[in-house]
C-alpha cells in the first residue's frame, strides 16, 4: 500500500477512535516527548509512558520497527478504563482481524472471549505469542520542542496485552516494548491521529538519556541547537518481506528501511557484492551494533584495518563480539570521537552520504583497546546491513511517514551538542 493510501486508511480509524475522546480538548500540542534511556547491562534503549487508570509510569524497550506497544499484563495490571477490542469491530480492523481469542478461566486483562488476536513481538529474544488487542489510557509530556510541557491523554490508546514470558531477554524493570514502525496502531500512528501531527517522529539515541519526539520540529538541544535544521533526507523503503514473528503470505515490513549504493573507508569505495545492498539496509535500535553479511563484513574489516595501519594505528587481538581491535595509543582526539579512518554509506547519490566517525565506529572494550563496533551477520541472513544502536547514538533521525522519507543529522558532535542535550528540566 502507498503511503498516501496508508495515511487515509489509518486517518479516518484512528481519528474516529481516538480523537473525538481526547480528555484535554481546551489544548492541543505541537508535539509529544519521551526520555530513553540506556540499560547499560542490556544494551538496550528503555522509554517511559505512563499508562493505566490510576496512571503508573511503564517503562518499555524502545523498538524502531516495532509493529506496535505491547505490554505485560499478566502480572499486576489494575485499570478501571481497560477495555478489550471485540472480534471483528473496527479496532481489529486496524490490524487486519487476524482472527478471535478466547479463554478459559474468569475475565481479566490478558483473558478475554471474543476478543480480536494480535501476534505481539519480542525482537530482542525472537518470541512470538498470541494476545489480545485493547486499549487504555496512555498520558505523554507535551513540548514546544525546546522543553517539555504539560501532559496531554489519550484515553483510548490501543496494544496489545502479552503474558510475562514474552519479557525474556528484556532490560530489567520493563514490561513490554514500544513499536515505533509502519503500522496504524504503533506509537507514532496513534499520537499523529490523535493530535492531528505531522505523520513525523524523531528519535536521538544516547549512551545516557536521549530522546524521541513525536510531530514535527523544532527539536533543540542545549545552546538552543535545533537539529531539525542539519537533516540531510534519503528515502524510506518498503521491504516486501515481512520479518514479524508471524505474518501472512504477502505481508510487507513494518520496518524502516534505506538504500545504500556503496560503502567507503577513508573515501576509498569499498569492493562489495552490491545486489546484497538494495532495500536491505535497516535501522534497528534493538540490535546493540550493526551487522553485516559476512562478505560485506570482510570487505570493510579489510579496508578499515588497512587504512588505519596507514595512520600508525596498531592491531591487536579480538575482543568478542568484535574482531577489528586497536591499541588506542596513536588515536588522537577529535570532536567527532578518536580519530580514525571514516566509513561512509553512500545512499542515493554521491551527495548524500551518512558519515560514520570514531564515536560511532570505536568501542572502548579496556583503557587501552578499542575496537570497530561492527558485528559478523554470517551468510545469508535476511538483511544485508542492520544499522544497529551504538551506531544511530547522537545522530538525530526524523521519520516521515507521509512522505516515506528518513531525515538524518550526522554526529551532533559536529554542532557542538549531543542527544544527551534536551533539557528535560524545565517546562514551558
Amino acid at each position: 500500500m502507498d503511503s498516501s493510501n496508508f495515511g487515509r486508511v489509518f486517518s479516518v480509524f484512528l481519528f474516529f477512535f481516538i480523537a473525538p475522546s481526547l480528555a484535554q480538548k481546551s489544548f492541543r500540542p505541537k508535539a509529544l516527548v519521551v526520555p530513553i534511556k540506556k540499560d547499560p547491562s542490556t544494551l538496550q534503549y528503555v522509554t517511559e509512558l505512563n499508562q493505566r487508570t490510576p496512571l503508573v509510569p511503564v517503562k518499555l524497550v524502545l523498538d524502531i520497527g516495532g509493529q506496535f506497544l505491547w505490554v505485560d499484563c499478566e502480572r499486576n495490571y489494575v485499570s478501571s478504563t481497560y477495555r478489550h477490542a471485540r472480534c471483528h469491530s473496527a479496532e481489529c480492523s486496524l490490524v487486519g482481524d487476524k482472527g478471535c481469542s478466547s479463554c478459559n478461566s474468569a475475565p481479566r486483562p490478558d483473558c478475554n472471549n471474543n476478543t480480536c488476536s494480535v501476534f505481539p513481538h519480542n525482537t530482542v529474544a525472537h518470541i512470538t505469542t498470541i494476545g489480545e488487542l485493547t486499549q487504555d489510557v496512555v498520558s505523554v509530556q507535551s513540548t514546544n520542542g525546546f522543553n517539555p510541557g504539560r501532559n496531554v491523554t489519550v484515553p483510548r490508546f490501543l496494544f496489545s496485552c502479552a503474558p510475562t514470558f514474552l519479557l525474556q531477554g528484556l532490560a530489567k524493570g520493563v514490561s513490554g516494548m514500544a513499536g515505533l514502525g509502519r503500522t496504524k496502531i504503533s506509537l507514532p500512528s496513534q499520537f499523529a491521529s490523535a493530535f492531528s501531527f505531522h505523520r513525523k517522529f524523531a528519535v536521538c539515541l544516547s549512551s545516557s538519556t536521549g530522546v524521541a519526539f513525536f510531530g514535527d520540529g523544532p527539536y533543540a538541544f542545549l545552546l538552543n541547537v535545533d537539529a531539525s535544521k542539519f537533516l540531510s533526507y534519503t528515502p524510506l523503503l518498503m521491504n516486501p518481506v515481512s520479518a514479524a514473528g508471524t505474518y501472512s503470505q504477502g505481508e510487507r515490513s513494518v520496518e524502516y528501511f534505506i538504500g545504500v549504493k556503496s560503502i567507503r573507508v577513508a573515501e576509498k569505495v569499498v569492493p562489495v557484492n552490491t545486489s546484497l545492498l538494495p532495500i536491505k539496509t535497516k535501522i534497528s535500535s534493538v540490535n546493540p551494533y550493526t551487522v553485516l553479511e559476512a562478505s560485506i563484513f570482510k570487505a570493510v574489516t579489510e579496508a578499515f584495518v588497512k587504512a588505519s595501519a596507514g595512520w600508525n594505528i596498531t592491531r591487536v587481538g579480538s575482543v568478542a563480539p568484535f574482531e577489528a581491535c586497536f591499541s588506542n595509543e596513536n588515536m588522537g582526539s577529535t570532536r567527532l570521537g578518536v580519530s580514525v579512518p571514516a566509513i561512509e554509506l553512500v545512499l542515493q547519490n554521491k551527495n548524500t552520504v551518512w558519515s560514520i566517525y570514531g564515536a560511532n565506529s570505536m568501542v572502548s572494550v579496556s583503557d587501552k583497546v578499542m575496537c570497530l563496533g561492527f558485528v559478523n551477520g554470517g551468510l545469508n541472513p535476511t538483511t544485508s546491513i542492520v544499522i544497529g544502536g551504538y551506531q544511530l547514538e547522537n545522530n538525530l533521525l526524523q521519520f516521515d511517514l507521509a512522505t516515506s522519507t528518513l531525515g538524518f543529522s550526522s554526529l551532533l558532535f559536529g554542532r557542538q551538542t549531543s542527544c544527551a542535550n534536551f533539557n528535560f528540566t524545565s517546562a514551558f
